[in-house]
């Protein structure tokens, strides 16, 4: 509620009813019930509370009021989940304050809608993940890292807005203060140009020189941006997908009417690749969903044939069966790697995993629904300059070990789990790097969302222009530009000796639970073995599950009695790649169920998520956070991990599987 005096555009009062995200469910639960805590009682505060807990997947299928019913539905403090629908509505919760990497997660601009529409309007926390954060500005969602206004808004202190944009930068402040990003472009991006070149005084690395070549120049932007700016850039390639553009469509539809003046439709690019199973979804199923994801679907098919933008359809099982070949499809950042993107290009897509691209030397970063809407009709795209840091891969990985173990090494790091890489630009570098195919390098930009950064990013190289011509028929000639130069600067180096690296795992409830598979200390009998999704559902990740089950059933050997297995192509021309390999009769052989290309299990979207808590499940997703794929236990690993476990019916390397059937 506004402050009623002449200076209350410059103040704002907030309701004391604060909502402390606490560890101890019963101080959530004495929260909402109006007892007033203190700081100190609700201590110790939720770390790492994600996006899919602030509005877990069957939340998505609304983009309207709905969704204010439904903010931390997900959220658990311990084995609770103590907030229920209407919750935050009916306690008149307008703060609410958390921990440290809150939003870390999807980048699903419904989480801080949804807390927006019941009445939050200002979260604390000791620090965002990026793409929340963005998301919030963009809706006029006010976001602190200051504690100390936690007693102020208690005793009812009226806040200056200067004090809530304190430490921000000044686009991201006057985004807040003109109320979001859509009427701060209404207001000051209506005479928008390219920034002219200009040579650098000092040497730049690859992101700064791409961004350098895509900067915009607006009335609010410096037109060579620093980190630490605020800035608009032109972006090659834009692209959604349908649990997105419905929200997009609406926002666009309410706030400049129809038809829409869409910048560059060409460039766009529409995905249905989250909703193929969604039949087969237990969440969607049992919430009686399904009707809303059609809705959502239709939504977006609508919008597209609306603007003659260019769009790729899923196929389910029985779609599949009479698939001329015509429909190239898959998962939306996987396809943009495998049919759009080129190094020294900006590329951005409504999806946290669009760093995927940047292993072809591109610059690849995820937006919110309200940024790309922006995007749609103006061309620009916004950033914060991020900071880099060089990642250095030394030495040779061992047989055995994938750029999957390396990820979960790197996450278990202490500089990583404290939050050393949030909003960064993971750049890999070094000569395991080197060694590593495209697919590789491509799980390694793919989970720098995990690593809580802005984008990975690996320069282009001989590896990159083979991909090219043999995948994509494209004969690619690399410029002098497209590498990062001597003495740029990075705010740290990490180096990783490969050599050194094991088969890992990460234990249930976050990315960042790595060890080594070998210290896991008690056998871990498992329900479900799921290869697939974006990170693992590529080229190379297939010849790894095939290499795997192709032993075993030249063996005899076959998935264990009480384990489903079931591998999901990530795009077409990985199916179609198994396809001409011969690789489906060695799958069929050990009893694995094959899925066509999608987002499947790893966002509750289909087959091979669990059903009861009780149950366990080996993924080679890139995220397990709590309701991430089911509500069972999802232990994290690479793809030869997860078809030697399923095999095993535990938790095992493939060398430990080959040592038990020598």
């Amino acid at each position: 509620m506004p402050a009623s005096s002449p200076a209350s555009t410059l103040t704002l009062r907030f309701a004391p009813a604060i909502l402390f995200l606490s560890q101890s469910a019963d101080a959530v639960a004495r929260s909402l019930q109006g007892e007033r805590l203190s700081l100190d009682a609700a201590r110790p505060l939720r770390d790492d509370v994600s996006t899919d807990e602030i509005t877990p997947l069957p939340i998505l299928t609304h983009y309207d009021d709905k969704l204010g019913r439904h903010p931390y539905t997900g959220f658990r403090a311990g084995a609770a989940t103590p907030i229920g629908a209407d919750a935050i509505r009916n306690r008149g919760v307008e703060v609410v304050v958390a921990g440290k990497r809150y939003g870390k997660g999807s980048s699903r601009e419904h989480s801080p809608a949804a807390e927006k529409l019941a009445g939050v309007r200002l979260v604390i926390a000791e620090s965002f993940e990026r793409i929340y954060r963005q998301n919030a500005d963009n809706i006029g969602l006010f976001t602190s890292t200051d504690f100390g206004l936690i007693d102020r808004i208690q005793a009812g202190e009226a806040i200056a807005l200067d004090e809530l944009v304190a430490g921000r930068d000044a686009l991201a402040a006057a985004i807040l203060r003109s109320g979001g990003l859509l009427r701060f472009g209404q207001r000051f991006m209506q005479d928008i140009s390219a920034a002219p070149a200009v040579e650098s005084p000092r040497p730049r690395t690859l992101f700064e020189k791409i961004v350098a070549r895509h900067a915009l120049a607006t009335a609010l932007t410096e037109a060579h941006p620093a980190a630490g700016d605020g800035a608009f850039v032109r972006a090659d390639w834009r692209f959604i997908h349908e649990y997105y553009t419905g929200m997009a469509a609406h926002m666009l539809h309410a706030a400049f009417g129809r038809p829409l003046r869409l910048h560059e439709p060409g460039s766009i690019i529409v995905f249905e690749d989250h909703t193929s199973y969604v039949e087969e979804s237990p969440a969607h199923v049992r919430g009686g969903l399904v009707p809303n994801v059609h809705r959502m679907v239709e939504a977006q098919r609508d919008f597209a044939a609306a603007y003659a933008l260019r769009m790729h359809r899923t196929l389910n099982e029985a779609e599949a069966a009479s698939d001329d070949g015509s429909n190239v499809a898959g998962i939306s950042h996987a396809m943009v790697a495998e049919h759009y993107a080129l190094p020294g290009q900006l590329v951005v897509g409504t999806d946290s995993h669009t760093p995927h691209s940047g292993a072809l030397g591109c610059l690849a970063f995820g937006v919110g629904t309200t940024d790309m809407a922006n995007a749609f009709v103006t061309g620009a795209v916004r950033l914060t300059v991020p900071q880099s840091l060089r990642i250095v891969l030394d030495g040779r990985v061992p047989a055995g070990v994938t750029a999957k173990d390396i990820v979960l090494h790197l996450l278990a790091l202490p500089f990583i789990r404290s939050g050393g890489g949030v909003g960064r630009v993971f750049e890999f570098c070094g000569e395991a790097v080197a060694a590593l195919s495209t697919d590789e390098r491509a799980t390694l930009t793919n989970m720098t969302a995990e690593l809580g950064g802005f984008t990975g990013i690996v320069a282009p190289d001989g590896e990159t222009v083979r991909f090219l011509r043999e995948r994509r028929g494209i004969d690619f000639a690399l410029e002098p530009w497209m590498r990062s130069d001597e003495g740029a600067e990075y705010v740290r180096t990490l180096r990783v000796d490969c050599a050194a690296v094991p088969p890992m795992v990460a234990r249930p409830g976050d990315p960042g639970n790595g060890l080594p598979l070998a210290q896991v200390e008690a056998p871990v009998r498992i329900d479900i073995a799921y290869g697939g999704s974006c990170t693992a559902g590529k080229r190379e990740d297939f010849d790894h599950y095939h290499a795997v089950l192709r032993w075993a059933a030249d063996r005899g050997l076959k998935v264990g009695p009480d384990v489903q297995l079931y591998l999901q192509f990530g795009t077409t021309a990985v199916r179609d790649h198994c396809i001409a390999q011969g690789y489906m009769a060695a799958f069929e052989a050990v009893g694995a169920r094959l899925l066509q290309p999608s987002c499947g299990a790893c966002g509750n979207c289909g087959p091979g998520g669990s059903i009861a808590a009780g149950q366990v499940t080996v993924s080679a997703i890139n995220r397990n956070f709590p309701g991430r794929g089911g509500p069972g236990q999802v232990w994290l690993a690479s793809p030869p991990t997860v078809a030697a476990s399923a095999i095993a019916g535990e938790l095992v390397s493939f060398e430990t599987l080959q040592q038990r059937h020598a």
